[in-house]
């Protein structure tokens, strides 16, 4: 990313600060501060006017900063809310908002103690977290790389994937494969669900072992130069039933409708609305459990949230997921989930991987 973006990411932000009634921003969430500057290690704060911005870390990152930033960086000891607070006393704010979501007490606790006389904490919401909402072209081809990455990674794990092979062995192989391919890692922990175990939309591989005549779904996502992609895909291990296809193709024809449904000024809930219209047709909307999807970026789960009553217009650059799935107990799961893109005429999906159920 060019650092003339970082610097008007800032520009934009600040730029928001007096209709929000502060006079600068703490910035603490490690996602924000790399969207703000580009600095990537695990210590960064950073506080925001309207006329500069100051990058807080330690000396460990010294030289990693200076590299990865054009933000003024001050180097603190200790912890970094002391420094944050002295150089907003030395600038005579007297509103200083604060990242409500994102702040623990014990960290909330700090910046009240630094406080100087008629100088206040301001909670805020969102504020960065709403730019976020729609990625530029840069951000949408980091995405696209982390997609075909994880899609590759998926490809080659998968010949692995048999009768006998743990569901804890087939998770760690696709995680492989994606730093194999350049991800820095799962962007979440990798689910691998084999049998009824499908039927947890969250299930976390075990040693249960793969079998015969049974769903298996996988639920991955590659982290690429710190932006996320999310892929769910099944597999049956033999030949499907009458039951297993039929269920396959009303949740595919719900992604389908969903996928249909995108474009720019929908709300979010109609996304969601279109998946679950296809599942009440075939009375399976009340195994749907879960939102049909939600942003991603730098980190898996950003807004939009595509759900029941969420009024969240869509907009051309946001990057989301839809994924609507069914979870029948004592039979399994099915969930099918790609990355797409809204653009100026409806959306794009970035997910090259084939939607037909995988036959191993």
């Amino acid at each position: 990313m060019h650092a003339k973006e970082f610097s008007a990411r800032r520009s934009r932000i600040a730029a928001t600060l007096a209709d929000r009634n502060v006079d600068a921003l703490i910035v603490s969430a490690a996602p924000n501060v790399r969207y703000l500057t580009g600095f990537t290690g695990s210590n960064g704060r950073v506080l925001l006017w309207p006329s500069g911005a100051l990058l807080f870390t330690d000396p460990r990152y010294e030289i990693q900063a200076a590299q990865e930033t054009d933000c003024r960086v001050k180097i603190a000891r200790g912890t970094l809310y002391p420094a944050v607070m002295k150089a907003a006393a030395g600038r005579k704010f007297r509103r200083l908002g604060f990242e409500k979501g994102r702040l623990a007490y014990e960290d909330y606790e700090q910046l009240q103690t630094g406080l100087t006389l008629g100088a206040s904490l301001v909670p805020l919401a969102g504020a960065i977290e709403a730019q976020r909402m729609v990625k530029s072209r840069g951000e949408i081809e980091l995405i696209r790389r982390s997609v075909e990455t994880n899609s590759a990674a998926f490809e080659r794990a998968m010949r692995r994937a048999r009768p006998g092979v743990s569901e804890r062995d087939l998770a760690a192989e696709l995680d492989y494969q994606m730093r194999l391919l350049g991800a820095d890692g799962p962007a979440f922990d990798t689910i691998v669900a084999a049998g009824p175990r499908s039927a947890l939309p969250h299930a976390h591989p075990n040693a249960t072992t793969l079998r015969h005549n049974q769903l298996l779904l996988i639920d991955m996502g590659a982290s690429q130069e710190g932006y996320a992609s999310d892929m769910s895909r099944m597999a049956f291990l033999g030949r499907p039933g009458l039951k297993v296809r039929r269920l396959y193709r009303a949740v595919l024809e719900a992604q389908l409708a969903a996928i249909a449904a995108v474009r720019p000024g929908a709300r979010s809930e109609q996304i969601d609305g279109a998946a679950r219209r296809v599942l009440r047709a075939g009375k399976l909307d009340k195994a749907f459990v879960h939102a049909t999807g939600h942003g991603l970026g730098l980190e898996i789960h950003e807004a939009p949230r595509l759900g029941k009553g969420q009024k969240t217009p869509l907009a051309e650059g946001m990057v989301i997921t839809v994924e609507p799935g069914i979870y029948l107990e004592g039979f399994g799961g099915i969930r099918i989930e790609d990355t797409v893109v809204v653009t100026q005429s409806g959306s794009s999906v970035l997910t090259p991987t084939s939607k037909d159920l995988l036959i191993l």
